[in-house]
């Protein structure tokens, strides 16, 4: 079992920054996937990024060169540096942990953190 709890999200100005902490508590943390997703109103929730216990990062196209999402795996935390921020960012964040192990999935969700982007 894995417990996330989410923080840093805010209201923030176009072109401002925010980052997002999800602190993950219970089993192996280092053996999991871990990913932010969001979901505006209205939209389904869709991957904005995630990251390997090694490291390795993927990227919504959106995204790209604007977020970074990096773990401590001391700390079982992952974050989420979002950067130029704009209006269509606007969005309830989610963390995911993801493990698939020996054909078994295993996946929690977060509560949820609320960005909003508007001047």
């Amino acid at each position: 079992q894995v417990q996330l709890v989410e923080s840093g999200g805010g209201l923030v100005q176009p072109g401002g920054s925010l980052r997002l902490s999800c602190a993950a508590s219970g089993s192996i943390f280092r053996t999991y996937v871990m990913g932010w997703y969001r979901q505006a109103p209205g939209k389904q929730r869709e991957l904005v990024a995630d990251i390997t216990s090694g490291g390795s990062t993927n990227y919504a196209d959106s995204v790209k060169g604007r977020f970074t999402i990096s773990r401590d795996n001391v700390k079982n935390t992952v974050y989420l540096q979002m950067n130029s921020l704009k209006p269509e960012d606007t969005a309830v964040y989610y963390c995911n942990a993801l493990r698939i192990l020996f054909g078994v999935r295993n996946t929690y969700w977060g509560q949820g953190t609320p960005v909003t982007i508007s001047s």
